[in-house]
């Protein structure tokens, strides 16, 4: 399952533990909700003995027109690389403070600290002194959660013995055989066809769409369908999209002749459709090869015994699209009932300048939403993966490039019996990318989470038809 409510956003960075031996001092002053700002003061004495130690080693490795490697006058690369090597240097030591000084208070902030108005364009190597930097720092809210007292629905999707026909006779078309018969008789025969566009007059329009296409017969408007059956190869018929067709079967024609269903007239077209070919399978006989076919790992004899196969199949998609819909739910849940605050401004600022390119502020308040909306999933999540002691070991993740190409072979690896070491040089292959690690992390992550989750809210079961299920989740992604 792919999570919909995305990856967790960097929070906080791991800061290095610095012994202070100096005479820098940091002021620390709140500046609005969760939001505090942060003075770096540093003193001529804990940068400037660096900064000549540095610049002397500069000038051994200097090239200078004129000069041997290691023989430049001292002056000489102070007046020319000097000032560089000199901010260099202050600044390095203001990190230096700042990582040390929040180390020590082991405060929880989101992501680096933001610099303020600050000294670092007037550094004057010729007139060392004291120097304030300031920074401000957003603080991560406190919250508690009790899943305990989620509420959630568990819906119990019925299938029929219609759907479990339906099913088998779907995938009797699919291992059926294609045949080319002379006549199109009923309408599950295919028509390869292509559309030629005509104007106003019936006549071949200059300049007009012309595309081949592939439609069972079914596809058609059912009072145009009686103009099809009895055709042959290389008869033509004339289409006007708006009356051979219903709403969403022209949606999809008109998708493919590259016209729009939103656009006034786009149904109004009229086209010469020439039979190119008729095709028909012949669906697969319920026999023990067609069940071989289709569960190679099970012992089928019986018609009876495939279609219980077949239902149990159908059962276990829907659990698991139950399974999906209570994950929602709990997500839903602790999304709008959990309480927290956030250091408004600094985000807003982090969200413009901290990217890899800066954002307008029209850009940022449009984007600050959804950020928001993902960034207390992050801390949410976090907070429970930790409480309740959520890990992810690297077997999991090779399980998990495993069960990845089980899916791509469509489930038939298990056939393979015990022949399977090129599944695993498969999965040591994507142990070795980066990104697929991180990924699959984050995704194990939270289906682990989430069946944790499971056994912690209270469910109530619920009998609900197919159809309606589906209703739900469509109302719901839109």
């Amino acid at each position: 399952m792919t999570p919909f409510w995305g990856k967790p956003l960097p929070l906080q960075p791991k800061f290095q533990d610095f012994k202070k031996t100096s005479m820098a001092s940091i002021n620390r002053v709140n500046i609005g909700l969760l939001n505090d700002k942060l003075t770096v003061t540093l003193s001529k004495e804990d940068y400037y003995g660096n900064f000549e130690k540095n610049l002397k080693q500069y000038a051994k490795t200097a090239t200078i027109p004129g000069f041997r490697k290691g023989m430049v006058p001292a002056g000489l690369v102070k007046k020319m690389h000097g000032q560089g090597v000199f901010q260099e240097e202050v600044l390095k030591t203001v990190e230096k403070e700042l990582n040390a000084y929040l180390s020590k208070e082991q405060l929880d902030i989101f992501a680096q600290p933001l610099p303020l108005e600050n000294e670092g364009s007037s550094l004057d190597m010729n007139h060392p002194g004291d120097v304030d930097f300031s920074f401000e720092i957003g603080l991560k809210p406190a919250f508690e959660i009790d899943t305990t007292k989620i509420n959630v629905t568990n819906y119990k999707i019925e299938v029929t013995d219609a759907m479990v026909q339906e099913e088998v006779e779907r995938l009797q078309t699919r291992n059926g055989n294609m045949t080319e018969p002379e006549t199109a008789s009923t309408e599950e025969h295919v028509l390869n066809v292509t559309f030629t566009e005509l104007d106003a007059d019936g006549n071949m329009l200059e300049n007009g769409i012309n595309k081949a296409n592939s439609l069972l017969i079914k596809y058609f408007a059912e009072g145009f369908r009686g103009q099809l059956i009895g055709k042959k190869k290389d008869d033509i018929v004339d289409v006007h999209l708006a009356t051979a067709f219903e709403d969403k079967e022209r949606e999809v024609v008109l998708s493919d002749l590259g016209l729009n269903n939103e656009e006034a007239g786009s149904a109004d077209k009229t086209f010469k459709m020439t039979i190119t070919k008729i095709g028909f399978v012949e669906k697969a006989a319920l026999d023990a090869s067609f069940f071989a076919t289709v569960y190679p790992n099970n012992e089928i004899t019986t018609e009876e015994d495939f279609k219980a196969a077949v239902k149990a199949e159908i059962e276990t998609h829907f659990a698991q699209q139950a399974r999906n819909q209570i994950h929602d739910q709990v997500y839903h849940h602790l999304i709008d009932h959990t309480n927290m605050e956030f250091p408004e401004s600094f985000l807003k600022r982090w969200l413009q300048v901290g990217g890899e390119k800066p954002k307008t502020l029209a850009e940022t308040e449009a984007e600050y939403p959804s950020f928001l909306n993902q960034l207390k999933w992050t801390l949410i999540s976090s907070k429970l993966i930790i409480d309740n002691k959520v890990e992810v070991q690297p077997a999991d993740i090779r399980d998990f490039a495993k069960m990845q190409l089980f899916s791509y072979m469509g489930g038939q690896l298990g056939a393979l019996g015990d022949n399977q070491q090129w599944v695993d040089d498969y999965a040591n292959r994507m142990m070795q990318d980066k990104k697929f690690v991180e990924e699959s992390y984050h995704r194990i992550s939270a289906d682990k989470l989430f069946t944790l989750l499971e056994t912690q809210v209270v469910a109530t079961d619920e009998a609900i038809t197919a159809e309606a299920f589906a209703e739900k989740l469509h109302h719901h992604h839109h």
